[in-house]
C-alpha cells in the first residue's frame, strides 16, 4: 500500500545563506566558518533540554512550535512523540538550531477494541500496535496495554505501516469532551462520505480545505476532525495534506519510520517519502538486501530536485526484545550497570523521568546509583558473551519492590528450579507462576523442558544479585 506521510508544511523555506564570520568581497569569502546547512528531520523525540530528534540536539530558543495545527510551546511536547524539525546544522554536526518544530498525532479518539494477545487497540477504526517502542503517559497505569480500557479516549503518536495501521511511539489518555481527529488515506470516496481504513467519515457538514479537486478523492492523505462518533465520525473539518518533506533541493534530511512502499532496494518510500539509494549509500545493522516492506529504518541524506530523499546512510532499527528493570549499580559515562548487565546508551536513546522527581530534561548524566530504571533495548551482538546491550529507552521510576529481566534464556543454564537470562540468575520455587506466551498457566516442568534459547520475561524481587521470581512467562 502506498502511503503519504503526515508532515506539517507552511513554515517557509530555509534561508539560503546564514553568513559566517568572514567578509565577502567581490564574491570571495575572506575566511570564517562555513554557513550552516539547512536541515529537516522527522523522527521521535528522545530528549529535552532543547530537543533531541534522530540523535541530534537542536537549540530551540528562537523556534516556533505547531502542535496539532495550533501555536504551542516546547512544554506541550512529550518524549516519544513524532515531530518534524526544520532548522540549520553545522557541517560537522557540532551544533544545530531549530527554526520550527511541528507535532501532529495520527489519531485521537475512543478505544473501541483491545486485543492484549496481539498488543493492538482500535481507535476510530485505526489499528494501533503497542510494543517495546511505545512510551506511555503517566496517566496510564500500569504503563502498558493493561492500563487501557475500551471507551478510554487516547492520543496516539507513531509511524505508519504499509497497510495503514499505526505503530505507536507514545500513547496518552485524554479527558472526554475534546475533539476527535484522524489522519490517513482516503478510500471509497463518495459525495458526502469516505473511509480511512475501517472508519467511515461523514463530511456532509464539514469545512473542506485545500483539496485540489474541491473534495476528498481516493488515495489522498487527509486529516478529519469532529466531536461526534457513533461508529462513524461526523466531521466538522476535513483538510488535504501533502506528503512531501518541507525544505528545498539540496537541504539535508533525516527521516525515521517504516518502509511503506517498496519497489527495490534502490527505490522505496519511508513514511510515504520517496527514498533512493546508490553504490555510495552506507548501512548500519544491515545491508541493502535487508531493505523490505515494513522494515523500520532511519535514512540520512539530501533532498533532490525531484523531492526524493537521496540516501547517504541508512540505519536499520533492531527489535527491542530486551527489557531490564532494576536499581542502577554503576554509571560509567554513558554506560549503566543494572543486575550486573552493562547497558550502553547513545544519542538515539529515549530518556524519560517518570519518578516523583519528574525531571523533564532527564538524560544519562542525571542517572544516579540506586535509581530504579526500566530499560528497553537490543543485543548488538547476540554471539558475544557477555551480551552487548544497547538501550533504546530508559525510564526512571519510583521503586516498587519488583525487578525484572526479559531476554533469551542462556544456553546450558536450565537447572530446575533455576536458569539465567543475560547472565542474571532466576530462582523459582513452588510459588512462582509459569505462563505460556498467551498468559495461560503452565506447569513448571513444561517450562523447564522447553525454555532453552527461548524469549522469557521473569519478574520478582532482588535475591543475591539475581531475581527470586514470582512470575515467569514465555514471550513472542
Amino acid at each position: 500500500m502506498k502511503l503519504y506521510s503526515v508532515c506539517v508544511l507552511g513554515f517557509g523555506v530555509f534561508l539560503a545563506s546564514c553568513g559566517g564570520g568572514g567578509t565577502p568581497v567581490a564574491g570571495i569569502d575572506r575566511g570564517g566558518p562555513p554557513a550552516p546547512a539547512a536541515i529537516v528531520s522527522k523522527g521521535t523525540i528522545t530528549g529535552f533540554g532543547s530537543i533531541v530528534v534522530n540523535g541530534i540536539r537542536y537549540e530551540t530558543d528562537g523556534a516556533t512550535f505547531d502542535v496539532d495545527g495550533n501555536p504551542g510551546t516546547q512544554a506541550d511536547l512529550r518524549i516519544g512523540q513524532v515531530v518534524v524539525v526544520q532548522g540549520t546544522i553545522a557541517d560537522d554536526n557540532s551544533s544545530a538550531t531549530a527554526s520550527s518544530v511541528a507535532f501532529n498525532d495520527l489519531v485521537e479518539g475512543p478505544i473501541t477494541g483491545i486485543v492484549t494477545a496481539t498488543g493492538t487497540i482500535t481507535v476510530l477504526g485505526q489499528v494501533v500496535t503497542i510494543d517495546a517502542d511505545t512510551s506511555f503517559d503517566d496517566n496510564i497505569n500500569p504503563p502498558s496495554i493493561e492500563g487501557l480500557a475500551v471507551t478510554d479516549i487516547v492520543e496516539v503518536s507513531g509511524f505508519y505501516l504499509s497497510d495503514g495501521s499505526i505503530s505507536a511511539t507514545r500513547i496518552e489518555k485524554k479527558l472526554p469532551g475534546g475533539e476527535f481527529e484522524v489522519t490517513g488515506i482516503v478510500s471509497n470516496a463518495g459525495a458526502d462520505t469516505f473511509q480511512i481504513n475501517n472508519l467511515l467519515v461523514d463530511y456532509s457538514a464539514a469545512q473542506v480545505r485545500n483539496f485540489p479537486g474541491g473534495a476528498p478523492e481516493d488515495g489522498q492523505l487527509v486529516e478529519a476532525k469532529g466531536d461526534e462518533f457513533g461508529g462513524e465520525l461526523v466531521a466538522s473539518e476535513v483538510e488535504f495534506k501533502l506528503g512531501d518533506l518541507p525544505g528545498g533541493a539540496g537541504d539535508r534530511a533525516e527521516v525515521e519510520g517504516f518502509i511503506t512502499d517498496f519497489t527495490s532496494s534502490s527505490a522505496f518510500e519511508v513514511e510515504g517519502i520517496p527514498v533512493t539509494t546508490n553504490g555510495g549509500t552506507s548501512y548500519v545493522n544491515g545491508e541493502a538486501p535487508d531493505l523490505a516492506l515494513n522494515r523500520k529504518i532511519e535514512v540520512e541524506g539530501s533532498i533532490g530536485t525531484d523531492g526524493a530523499l537521496a540516501a547517504s546512510g541508512i540505519e536499520f532499527k533492531l527489535s527491542n526484545f530486551i527489557r531490564v528493570e532494576g536499581l542502577v549499580e554503576v554509571r560509567n559515562g554513558t554506560q549503566l550497570t543494572i543486575l550486573g548487565i552493562t547497558i550502553d546508551t547513545n544519542a538515539l536513546t529515549r530518556f524519560e523521568d517518570k519518578s516523583s522527581l519528574d525531571d523533564r530534561d532527564f538524560n544519562v548524566n542525571d542517572v544516579n546509583v540506586g535509581d530504579y530504571i526500566e530499560m528497553r533495548g537490543y543485543d548488538e551482538d547476540p554471539a558475544s558473551i557477555p551480551p552487548m546491550v544497547v538501550a533504546t529507552l530508559v525510564e526512571r521510576e519510583d521503586f516498587r519492590g519488583e525487578i525484572a529481566v526479559r531476554g533469551f534464556v542462556d544456553l546450558d543454564s536450565l537447572n530446575d528450579p533455576q536458569f539465567s537470562i543475560l547472565g542474571v540468575t532466576i530462582q523459582t520455587d513452588t510459588g512462582t507462576q509459569f505462563r505460556d506466551a498467551g498468559g495461560q498457566s503452565i506447569p513448571a516442568a513444561d517450562f523447564f523442558s522447553s525454555a532453552e534459547g527461548r524469549l522469557v520475561e521473569a519478574k520478582g524481587s532482588p535475591a543475591n544479585g539475581g531475581i527470586a521470581a514470582t512470575e515467569v512467562q514465555f514471550e513472542t
